[in-house]
């Protein structure tokens, strides 16, 4: 079993090569995660989320990307490893479910056969074993008729069904850690709750660290621990689950927790963040990244170079801009979109 904090991820920046000049999707991030312990990173797409988790995974094209910083997992930087190095580590140690699991799995295989490649890979169990091993899984993740469905192919099973799957195969070698990369995207909210209990499930047998990649809040209040709050490739605010939703204080939360629905509230109209991401090659290189959607906030509110500042014990937020936030009083229609 893995340390209490066994995965440090210390000022870890990406940056993509775009007509031959590198934009970073991913600006100094430093997180901690432990095991037994869910974290969410919450954000709006194009926010650097997932970049973030393929950088741990070590899915970039090294001639395409600049990576700087460290992510220490288990006493190992897995920047420095070498790719055969990294592929001793996924798998076995770091399971990840990608969002879409229909392009995560081979067509051309069957769903018994994805799952034990794994177990082909890692470990030194004889073939009889590995099939018991994959049936087992196959109960595990909540598949009904598991002789049957190692049988099929992905085509044949439906969205719930395949990411049962992609999460068997993530499971399949216990893994120490575990990256959920929306892992309940386009399913029914029936579908969401199980999949959802699925992976606390297995969080509590495993003793397994989960990084929960998502932008829905209700996500987030129902299974984390700890969440990270992710603006235009930086770490905006974080803390414990509780101080998120409870003690808001980056613009940005404050902003997302509002465009939530809420059920006592059926009249009101849904606030709309001002603006939108800026796309990588737009991207401000100095200065607060949120003050274009917050321009009723004085400049001199914003630090030239944002820090994280601790407002009470375990619970961060980045530039002194929150100090001065307040909502403007507006309707849907008049926000700029």
């Amino acid at each position: 079993m893995a340390t209490d904090e066994f995965l440090a991820i210390k000022d870890v920046s990406t940056a993509f090569k775009i007509h031959g000049s590198y934009y970073k999707a991913v600006s100094d991030v430093s997180l901690d995660i432990h095991n037994d312990e869910i974290l969410a990173i919450v954000g709006e797409s194009g926010c650097g989320k997932s970049t973030l988790a393929t950088t741990i995974m070590g899915l970039h094209d090294p001639a395409e990307t600049k990576i700087d910083g460290e992510i220490d997992f288990e006493g190992q930087n897995l920047l420095s490893l070498t790719e055969d190095q990294l592929n001793d580590v996924r798998g076995a140690k770091i399971g990840m479910i990608f969002q879409d699991p229909l392009s995560a799995l081979n067509p051309l295989k069957r769903i018994g056969e994805q799952i034990q490649e794994s177990l082909d890979y890692h470990t030194k169990m004889t073939e009889a074993e590995k099939k018991a091993r994959v049936l087992e899984l196959v109960n595990q993740v909540g598949i009904p008729n598991p002789e049957r469905v190692i049988r099929q192919f992905p085509h044949e099973l439906s969205g719930g069904m395949r990411q049962r799957v992609v999460i068997a195969i993530a499971i399949a070698c216990k893994p120490d850690l575990m990256i959920a990369d929306e892992p309940t995207t386009a399913l029914d909210v029936t579908i969401q709750a199980q999949i959802l209990d699925l992976l606390k499930d297995i969080q509590r047998e495993n003793h397994a660290g989960i990084i929960l990649i998502t932008h829905d809040l209700g996500v987030v209040a129902e299974t984390a621990d700890q969440v990270a709050v992710m603006y235009a490739g930086q770490v905006v605010e974080q803390g414990s689950a509780q101080q998120i939703f409870d003690n808001p204080k980056h613009p940005y939360t404050r902003s997302l927790l509002r465009s939530m629905p809420q059920r006592d509230k059926e009249n009101d109209d849904l606030y709309v963040i001002q603006g939108s991401v800026p796309s990588l090659q737009k991207m401000p290189v100095d200065g607060c990244k949120f003050a274009p959607r917050v321009p009723w906030i004085p400049e001199a509110a914003h630090e030239e170079h944002p820090s994280m500042h601790e407002v009470e014990p375990g619970h961060q937020v980045r530039c002194t801009c929150y100090q001065s936030f307040e909502f403007q009083d507006a309707k849907v229609g008049e926000v700029e979109a």
